[in-house]
């Protein structure tokens, strides 16, 4: 298990309430207790990593070691901000698992193609969404060696 000085920090790119507060609760219910900071689309999550508009310093805005992306949001979707994110030479290390309702192959196979980490459809029933949670924190943050 990895030993580290902080947590790694978590950034959910997500503008359903409801699915937000069911994914920080069911990281809370798999005992993943890493900072889960949230933005409500492409636009806010670019702003948040580039520190611009309302986001001025890392001590607000710390840089994520996962992003948590869901494809379908107003203003600049998922697909977009992925791409922006991997054309910036500073933020394309950080993994981003698209994390969203759909299961459609267009979007699974279109979101691999332009680089994502993983992709994972978002389970149905709250106990499958913290076994996915505690499965991606194992994975992600506990094994994973993270730039």
């Amino acid at each position: 298990m990895r030993k580290q000085n902080k947590p790694l920090t978590i950034l959910m790119a997500d503008d359903d309430d409801e699915d937000y507060m069911l994914t920080v609760e069911a990281f809370q219910e798999a005992r993943i207790s890493n900072p889960v900071y949230r933005v409500k689309d492409g636009e806010e999550l670019m702003e948040y990593l580039l520190l611009e508009g309302k986001y001025s310093s890392r001590e607000e805005a710390p840089l994520p070691s996962l992003i948590l992306l869901d494809l379908n949001m107003p203003r600049k979707d998922g697909r977009e901000a992925l791409q922006e994110i991997l054309a910036h030479v500073d933020l394309r290390r950080i993994p981003v698992v698209v994390m969203t309702t759909s299961d459609a192959k267009e979007d699974i196979s279109r979101c691999y193609e332009i680089g994502a980490n993983s992709y994972i459809v978002k389970p149905i029933t709250y106990e499958g969404l913290v076994k996915a949670m505690r499965l991606l924190g194992q994975y992600w943050l506990e094994m994973v060696e993270l730039p």
